[in-house]
């Protein structure tokens, strides 16, 4: 096992994240699946790792670091991957773009939700499906209305990928298995076409890292 190892679960949003960045960075590791369906993220050798039983974990620099967004910085800082713009006035307005999905909307779309919303309901069949596509539309036509602020050339905000293409491609593969549409967003269209193309978002994706593990 290399020096680099993420612990991580295929349809994670905040794993797929990473993998994204890792991609980037031309980091080579070993992925390591915490498999949130069976339960093992709640497991005593997972919580050891991160005591809020949560995916993804890094290892990485003789460091063992948590929570997607603070590892992207962390990435970003020691990797010089240039995610953010340097000028500070945009920084903070590329931060809220991507924010707006990876701390607004993926949060309460996560399993752990989905499922206490579901069980909320009396287990009602469609409560998932319902509940997702009630906070990934109006989440993701926020976003479009966001981007109208940036040029799309070809990524979010410029000519290379940065915080916001991570952050939002994980959510368009869940607004897609959720059916939650954006079609008629025609700027997060173009920005997720562009992302598909680039090598490092394509290896990154969920199908992807499940056939590598199988």
């Amino acid at each position: 096992m290399g020096d680099t190892v993420l612990y991580d679960y295929w349809r994670s949003s905040a794993s797929y994240r990473l993998r994204i960045a890792l991609n980037l960075a031309g980091i080579d590791y070993a992925a390591v699946s915490v498999d949130l369906v069976k339960g093992e993220h709640k497991s005593p050798e997972h919580l050891a790792r991160n005591p809020q039983g949560l995916v993804p974990v890094l290892e990485i620099d003789g460091l063992r670091l948590t929570q997607s967004l603070a590892i992207l910085d962390y990435l970003d800082e020691t990797r010089n991957l240039g995610l953010l713009p340097k000028d500070f006035r945009q920084r903070a307005k590329v931060r809220a773009l991507a924010h707006s999905v990876a701390v607004d909307v993926h949060p309460v779309c996560n399993l752990q939700v989905a499922k206490q919303a579901t069980h909320l309901s009396g287990g009602a069949e469609d409560m998932p499906k319902a509940w997702m596509q009630h906070f990934i539309r109006p989440g993701l036509q926020a976003f479009e209305v966001l981007l109208s602020e940036f040029g799309q050339a070809p990524f979010c905000t410029g000519e290379v990928p940065g915080l916001a293409d991570i952050c939002l491609m994980p959510q368009l593969y869940n607004a897609r298995r959720w059916e939650a549409d954006f079609a008629d967003l025609p700027r997060i269209c173009a920005v997720e076409a562009a992302c598909a193309a680039h090598p490092a978002f394509a290896a990154a994706h969920p199908d992807e890292t499940l056939a590598a593990s199988s």
